[in-house]
């Protein structure tokens, strides 16, 4: 019953941005904590992004800061990961997931896989010239 369904994933040149949206359907994202990880193929499940639902604080892995943005758009129960200055090693399949948990996001643990409940299934992003 509960959803979210990744989109925005694509092929893209070294330097170029993409957009992924992560949007849930059967529950009201806004009183959720939300993440994005990200999975290379023989690599460990890394998070990148996440965003709390009490105070909207944000955290971005040392990695993507600086490139990559995280946002809210409550009206569609839609959360964006802006991806900027993509590079090859960015290459992956990202994932969003949820948690009803306010403040998650205020450090780095809110990047840590286990603490979120509800998981979409992946949208591939390849960084290639």
């Amino acid at each position: 019953q509960l959803q979210l369904v990744e989109s925005g994933g694509g092929l893209v040149q070294p330097g170029g941005s993409l957009r992924l949206s992560c949007a849930a359907s059967g529950f009201t994202l806004h009183y959720y904590s939300i993440g994005w990880f990200r999975q290379a193929p023989g690599k460990e499940r890394e998070g990148v992004s996440c965003i709390s639902s009490s105070d909207g604080s944000t955290y971005y892995t040392d990695s993507v800061k600086g490139r990559f943005t995280i946002s809210r758009d409550n009206a569609k129960n839609t959360v964006y990961l802006q991806m900027n200055s993509l590079q090859p090693e960015d290459t992956a399949a990202y994932y969003c997931a949820a948690v009803f948990l306010p403040g998650v996001c205020r450090g780095v643990a809110g990047t840590s896989p286990w603490r979120y409940d509800y998981w979409g299934h992946g949208t591939q992003v390849t960084v290639s010239s």
